[in-house]
């Protein structure tokens, strides 16, 4: 009988074995290296990000950077209400008798210091939404701020709005002058003069210069620049007094609504109070689409609004200035006429260093010719042309400027009473001094080099939804592109490049192109590149930290 083993052979061995085998690997990994040389290895494709020649670089990236923010917090909001979700389905189970109606969550109020969820818009007209939040803003707010541009005020003022606001309780209403460097300085002292008889006025100016809140592109080298003017920010001191001294006479936690039309600089105002760029900003009209709550301190909370709804009965140049959908409801060439109409013809030659026009059409056609907007065939695109003036005096870098009436008259919905109420409870004093060190401290363009302009007065908006006009098929899919519909089929992509390739203007360049793709739009940018040259990159370098 075979006697059975009690334990396993021993897998250990000799020294002179085991460097043998490591030997052996070492060779065959050598002549892998070998021939792989020999055979020419390639290396992954690296993407070449967007070249430093193509123009709305900045703003590309910071639209690459928004889009994937917003895709993470669509993400998190998906996993918390799946989590709620779950929540109730084991309350159901654990509680039968408990009906489903007592389990909704409440819904959280401005005053709680979180940002409020997005609004579901559904089959819903956005515009309608924007009036339900701007109305939540105005209810919630102890002090509403109406942010007005510099460049042309009584434009942006809507009576509709601010009507509402005193009849709303006692609220106090205060106008922001932004972009106040964009004016020159006697133009806005004359302006300050005449705003501060009815409400208090602060002079202000916003700041370009802030850190993310979110996470920063490391992958793509972004252009150098040289510094823009208006990097620091003005005027921040005195609304911080204006607003601290109120909460101390009110003797408990006040919130701040900020109001205004597109473009005016609502968000930037925030970002510069909080010295953090925690509210989007960007060249294009309408980024803030619901209410964003900021706490700047234990006492002072800002609620940040979606831009005032305009009236389709205002002009032609109000609609063109004031409204994001301009585009959709005049065509471009009768929006930049209506504009072109309103400024110094001579000083808009200067400006874009064209010849004399006799009509808006031969302006487009010099200007598209001295930007190389053409069409197959060498024809002008006036259309292009149209829309890149347009794109530039709605942008945050053309100077111009428009006079005060020269006779003060009050407005009919503001009265000795309600003037003398808004001033109640202010340090006016000390507002004065402010201002009088904010127009000392900005450098203002020189009065030959700005574009005298002729505003046509208060801009009437839209406070009721009853009152919004339906809007058109082209309209209604917009809207739903920009909700964040997915753009991955490669059959509406064609259809996007071939409808930027078709317009040359600024306007597509930095509203259809971050659009495309999440990356930046590297394949539209090649054709951007191809068609503007270093020098017009340069002509079209605004700051996108106006808005």
């Amino acid at each position: 009988m075979k006697r059975p083993k009690l334990k396993k052979a021993s897998k250990r061995m000799t020294c002179h074995k085991r460097y043998k085998i490591l030997k052996k690997v070492r060779e065959h990994h050598r002549k892998l290296r070998k021939e792989a040389k020999k055979r020419g290895r390639k290396k992954p494709r690296k993407d070449p990000g967007i070249p430093n020649s193509a123009p709305f670089k900045e703003a590309l990236l910071r639209e690459a950077e928004l889009r994937k923010q917003r895709l993470e917090e669509l993400k998190q909001q998906q996993r918390l209400d799946r989590q709620k979700e779950q929540e109730k389905k084991r309350k159901l189970e654990t509680n039968p008798g408990v009906k489903p109606s007592n389990l909704e969550p409440v819904k959280e109020e401005f005053g709680q210091g979180k940002a409020k969820d997005k609004p579901k818009s559904g089959k819903q007209n956005p515009k309608k939404l924007y009036c339900q939040e701007l109305k939540k803003v105005i209810e919630a707010s102890d002090v509403v701020l109406e942010v007005l541009d510099a460049r042309d005020p009584l434009g942006c003022r809507c009576p509709q709005v601010e009507e509402a606001i005193i009849q709303g309780g006692q609220k106090k209403l205060v106008l922001v002058l932004n972009k106040s460097d964009l004016v020159p300085k006697e133009n806005l002292e004359n302006w300050l003069n005449y705003l501060k008889k009815e409400l208090p006025t602060v002079v202000f100016r916003a700041s370009t210069n802030l850190k993310d809140k979110g996470k920063i592109i490391k992958h793509l080298k972004v252009r150098k620049r040289a510094p823009f003017k208006s990097e620091v920010c003005v005027g921040k001191d005195g609304l911080w007094k204006l607003l601290r001294g109120f909460q101390e006479a009110y003797g408990k936690a006040i919130q701040v609504g900020v109001i205004g039309f597109p473009n005016v600089g609502k968000s930037s105002i925030i970002n510069s109070l909080k010295q953090e760029r925690i509210c989007n900003v960007g060249v294009s009209m309408g980024l803030t689409r619901c209410v964003q709550v900021v706490s700047l301190d234990k006492q002072i909370t800002v609620l940040d609004s979606p831009s005032f709804i305009v009236s389709p009965l205002n002009s032609a140049s109000a609609l063109a200035l004031r409204s994001p959908a301009s585009i959709e409801v005049v065509k471009p060439v009768e929006a930049a006429s209506a504009i072109l109409s309103q400024a110094d013809a001579r000083q808009v030659v200067l400006k874009f260093t064209v010849p004399d026009f006799k009509n808006p059409l031969e302006f487009f056609t010099s200007l598209a010719q001295r930007r190389g907007l053409h069409r197959k065939g060498g024809s002008p695109h006036l259309e292009g042309a149209a829309k890149l003036m347009w794109s530039e005096w709605t942008g945050a870098s053309l100077a111009y400027y428009c006079h005060p009436p020269t006779s003060w008259t009050p407005s009919p919905h503001i009265n000795e009473g309600v003037a003398t109420s808004m001033r109640q409870g202010l340090n006016l004093e000390e507002l004065e001094k402010n201002n009088a060190h904010s127009i000392h401290t900005i450098r203002g363009p020189r009065l030959a080099s700005s574009i005298l302009f002729q505003s046509s007065g208060l801009t009437n908006g839209i406070i009721e939804e009853k009152d919004i006009p339906e809007e058109l098929p082209k309209q209604k899919e917009k809207q739903q592109q920009e909700e964040g519909e997915d753009y991955s089929d490669q059959d509406s992509v064609e259809e996007a490049a071939e409808k930027s390739s078709d317009m040359c203007g600024a306007e597509e360049a930095w509203e259809a192109l971050p659009e495309e793709s999440q990356a930046g739009g590297a394949s539209a940018l090649s054709y951007i590149s191809d068609k503007m040259t270093e020098e017009e990159d340069d002509a079209y370098d605004f700051s996108t930290d106006y808005i």
